[in-house]
């Protein structure tokens, strides 16, 4: 399994105020973005698997909603979690 919990808590505990804080939008966006990241490796692979495909492109949009949320509330950690995480160019 690619996601374990030692590694939920990990990106947790990054992203979020502890490694018990999965709400905070910086958080599920590090999480979503590994995510999406595995996905990608997998579909590089597989290139018919249309369930995957549509699971990644939610997931995208997911992520997507959560940074105009985190922009419309605080520019700054917008900012610096698009810095860290490489979303962008």
């Amino acid at each position: 399994m690619y996601l374990t919990k030692e590694k939920k808590q990990e990106i947790f505990e990054k992203y979020g105020k502890s490694n018990t804080d999965t709400g905070s939008p910086e958080s599920q966006i590090a999480l979503f973005s590994y995510r999406i990241s595995h996905l990608t490796e997998h579909l590089k692979l597989n290139r018919k698997d249309y369930s995957t495909s549509r699971s990644l492109k939610m997931l995208v949009g997911k992520r997507r909603r959560l940074l105009d949320y985190l922009k419309e509330k605080d520019i700054e950690k917008y900012r610096a979690l698009i810095k860290e995480l490489g979303i962008r160019r």
